[in-house]
């Protein structure tokens, strides 16, 4: 999904490898979009077939990296909108509120679901991060595959990048 993501959003077939199997991002991997702007495909962390010393030590990189990367502005969690919000995706989540960062979480693969249970996953998702819901904080229903609500999305980029 996350790689799927990437390519959509960059309009560029191959630029992310994708693979069947989670958790095939194992370090930073960074996408030049304009002179000075870039998206950083981070270690998958919530599907990820990975020991616990692997998930601590990545948990370590992201906090630095979110923390000390002052270049760092936004932040864009992708969730498969079917199991949104687990227990990794909150702990990213923190990390990013906790770190100042502007938010936009991705549920993606909503052509997997009617409209109907999409604005439901879409509500849940809402009023589960309420508390931290501000103009720093987006939740968009995303699809990488039929492009649902691309151009929404690429209108928050562009107000992420801006900054």
């Amino acid at each position: 999904g996350k790689s799927s993501v990437i390519n959509c959003l960059t309009q560029q077939k191959k630029l992310a490898r994708t693979s069947k199997t989670p958790g095939r991002t194992q370090l930073l991997n960074y996408f030049a979009i304009d002179t000075g702007k870039y998206i950083v495909d981070l270690p998958g962390y919530g599907f990820a077939r990975v020991n616990a010393k692997q998930q601590q030590k990545w948990h370590k990189v992201l906090s630095d990296y979110f923390y000390q990367k002052e270049s760092l502005k936004s932040v864009v969690l992708i969730m498969d909108i079917r199991h949104p919000l687990k227990a990794s995706d909150i702990e990213m989540l923190n990390l990013a509120i906790d770190a100042d960062k502007k938010i936009l979480i991705l549920l993606n693969k909503a052509d997997k679901l009617s409209k109907n249970q999409q604005q439901k996953q879409l509500q849940q998702v809402k009023k589960q991060v309420h508390e931290a819901e501000d103009e720093q904080l987006f939740v968009e229903i995303f699809s990488a595959s039929k492009g649902i609500n691309k151009q929404k999305v690429y209108a928050i980029l562009a107000d992420f990048f801006a900054v």
